[in-house]
């Protein structure tokens, strides 16, 4: 008589990350650089919604004034900030590797401390001026 019950399949193995690699600065930041870029794709939606509240007029605009303007949507714009410039610096880091530089471990590691460093900087830097330049908080 024929065997009928289902045939053994091997378990397949584990990634090997799982075990053997630890994490490092560079492996969490190309974890970020992934986040950033999937909120800036959703982000873009708050900039979609400004640019279609500015043209019916100023009642339209001022509830997405209303919105943007608490803390809240000021938190979403320096999230969207950061997330902006991070993404970009670590879109800069990518290309110096494309490039065949900086590929060195010692290397790898200044480059994402860098854009780690640039990015917060750069955010405050911005976000500061934009202040200096409206006049202070509002």
């Amino acid at each position: 008589m024929a065997d009928t019950t289902a045939p053994r399949v091997k378990p397949r193995p584990l990634s090997p990350h799982l075990q053997v690699y630890r994490m490092t600065l560079t492996m969490a930041m190309s974890i970020v650089h992934r986040i950033t870029g999937a909120a800036l794709y959703f982000a873009i939606l708050v900039v979609a919604w400004w640019l279609i509240a500015a043209g019916p007029g100023p009642n339209a605009y001022a509830v997405f004034e209303s919105y943007i303007g608490g803390w809240f949507g000021r938190l979403v714009l320096f999230g969207y900030t950061w997330a902006l410039l991070h993404h970009a610096l670590g879109g800069v880091r990518h290309l110096i590797w494309d490039m065949g530089r900086g590929l060195e471990p010692a290397e790898r590691e200044t480059l994402t401390v860098v854009t780690l460093i640039g990015s917060i900087g750069l955010t405050l830097l911005l976000w500061g001026a934009g202040y200096l330049a409206l006049g202070g908080p509002r």
